[in-house]
């Protein structure tokens, strides 16, 4: 199972993965080797299977792959991969993806593409929208490679009773493999493991289950590929957050005489391809991998990898080689910058210090304090006379003027991105963006929200972390203590607190776990025992902040309803819930 980081569009790019893979399969003797879903095009494509220019560049570059295959003497290995395809035959119909797109999967072997298959089961929930962008495959392939029969389905296929997973079972396949595409979120690290386990009693046979790794835009794909026996036992895992060649032997009954289906089972069609009826000889076979999993009780440090690859992914398939941060000396701005340095290297993280006359002394030197520590480059430019000339030409007091000072720090990060190339990395927290608590065109600005998806408690964890991991490794930690330990502050107006208009964070981000998370309404959060006035003040402010939501810069998602693709509201909106 090849756990890889694709590029979306980058077909080329994407081949040359396969073709790497497949040499290495090959050399550690592997009799097939499995890529994820969508391989070919990256994933997920989104619109970009509604064009036609790009779901017949992505059929090609998979039948041209087959022949590369062959050609580098590879041609023996089968090798399956995702690819986008089209449902040839299927008319325009009301209601359906013009092109009859299809998120499929393709065997190749001795240089061609000997059969293809579409996912049946299409995810439109979250952040999928797989209804608007495909059409239903109806097909289950089953491949007899050595003897044994091997059943291939794609991601959400093995997530859903029925359909394929039924027809698998008619079959009477030794194993189930599943390409896969399947974003992190925190909390889920063994909902794969238990639903691979599940399913494997359920069709009496073995699932082998090889998703992606890396980072498209906002998700990120953790990997954590794994085989199940057919009694649910896990057999081989492959690491997180890495790129990783998962080589497993397995022993598996062989194949018997199965009669073909009088129908279809579920709407599923059975087809069956043989490469090779004859079982290999014995053999010594390999030790398994099993890489070992974080404590589950804690996965602040799964939660931080995740925002690292998150990042460095962005960045890397974007064309930047260097960030960008607005330092104040508090913890959102210090965890983003770290967060950076891990990411993209200490080297290629640009510090910007803007202290204004409402600064306080213990905020710019901790803001100094974290560049010395992490060997980032950093440079002061004080905005006061920036904002003074504002105020000459226009009169502002009150909010008006406190933001002027966030929007004049906005401008100066932006055009000094403009001027250099860095990418801006805004630094608000989850917390934050739920109650509108920035500054549009000021604290908001950037390319990209590295704690966008953390609640402002998650983001001392997440630092304390960080500096526990290197006080473990006997370095000095990265984050200024003072940095996590003060109380929050804007710095704005002279002594202000978050406090001053937020409650205190603990129960702030419980309330709006609940309201955003969950879709609590205001009686369900009184009787879950929040303050009514509370409810009723958390409520208006996240309402009020949706346009505010929609121009903040994409971040990474690690939870399970994050505020962009996953919750999707009016802006104009008078429901008062």
């Amino acid at each position: 199972m090849a756990q890889v980081n694709p590029t979306v569009g980058d077909l080329e790019g994407n081949c040359r993965l396969v073709v790497d893979y497949a040499r290495r399969s090959a050399e550690a003797g592997a009799h097939l080797v499995v890529f994820p879903e969508m391989i070919i095009t990256g994933y997920p494509v989104e619109d970009l299977a509604l064009r036609n220019s790009f779901v017949s560049a992505s059929v090609k570059a998979t039948h041209d792959l087959a022949e590369r295959l062959a050609a580098e003497g590879l041609g023996d290995l089968p090798v399956m991969v995702g690819f986008l395809n089209r449902r040839e035959g299927l008319g325009a119909r009301f209601g359906q993806p013009a092109g009859a797109p299809q998120n499929s999967s393709a065997l190749l072997h001795h240089g061609r593409v000997q059969l293809t298959s579409a996912k049946y089961h299409l995810p439109n929930y979250g952040v999928f929208d797989e209804f608007r962008n495909f059409v239903q495959g109806d097909t289950l392939p089953v491949v007899r490679l050595h003897g044994v029969d091997i059943a291939f389905a794609i991601c959400e296929d093995l997530w859903q009773e029925g359909g394929p997973v039924k027809a698998v079972r008619e079959a009477q396949a030794s194993m189930l493999i599943t390409l896969n595409g399947s974003p992190y979120e925190r909390d889920k690290d063994n909902v794969r493991l238990e639903l691979c386990q599940q399913r494997a009693r359920e069709i009496g046979a073995s699932i082998a289950y090889v998703n992606m790794s890396g980072a498209e835009d906002e998700l990120i794909f953790e990997g954590d590929s794994l085989i199940v026996d057919s009694d649910g036992e896990l057999v081989a895992r492959a690491p997180q957050f890495e790129d990783a060649l998962l080589v497993t032997d397995l022993r598996l009954p062989e194949a018997t005489q199965v009669s073909p289906p009088s129908s279809p089972i579920d709407g599923i069609r059975i087809v069956r391809h043989t490469i090779s009826s004859r079982p290999v000889a014995p053999y010594e076979p390999m030790e398994p991998v099993l890489t070992p999993r974080p404590d589950p009780t804690n996965d602040i440090g799964e939660v931080y990898h995740a925002l690292v690859t998150g990042l460095r992914d962005y960045v890397a398939k974007n064309g930047f080689d260097t960030t960008m941060v607005a330092l104040s000396g508090g913890i959102d701005s210090a965890l983003t910058a770290t967060i950076a340095a891990d990411a993209v290297g200490a080297e290629n993280v640009h510090c910007v210090l803007m202290p204004s006359k409402y600064s306080s002394e213990h905020s710019v030197a901790d803001a100094e304090e974290l560049v010395k520590r992490q060997g980032m480059h950093g440079r002061t430019i004080p905005v006061e006379s920036i904002v003074a000339a504002f105020d000459e030409a226009v009169t502002l007091d009150g909010l008006a003027a406190e933001n002027l000072q966030a929007r004049v720090r906005g401008t100066v990060v932006m055009s000094l991105s403009n001027q250099e190339g860095h990418l801006v990395l805004a630094t608000g927290n989850k917390s934050e963006l739920a109650t509108g608590y920035s500054t549009l065109y000021g604290d908001s600005v950037g390319g990209y929200a590295p704690i966008k998806d953390c609640w402002k408690t998650v983001v001392w964890d997440l630092a304390r972390w960080r500096n526990a991991e290197a006080e473990r490794a006997g370095e000095i930690a990265p984050i200024p203590e003072n940095s996590i330990t003060k109380a929050p502050s804007a710095e704005l107006r002279p002594g202000q607190l978050d406090t001053d208009s937020l409650p205190d964070y603990e129960l702030l981000d419980s309330l709006l776990d609940a309201y955003i998370g969950t879709d609590k309404g205001y009686l369900e959060l009184t009787i879950a025992g929040f303050d009514p006035e509370l409810v009723k003040k958390v409520i208006r402010l996240v309402d009020r902040a949706e346009y505010k939501r929609r121009q903040y810069p994409p971040g990474p998602k690690i939870s399970s309803r994050n505020l962009s693709r996953d919750r999707r509201v009016p802006i104009t909106n008078r429901w008062t819930p």
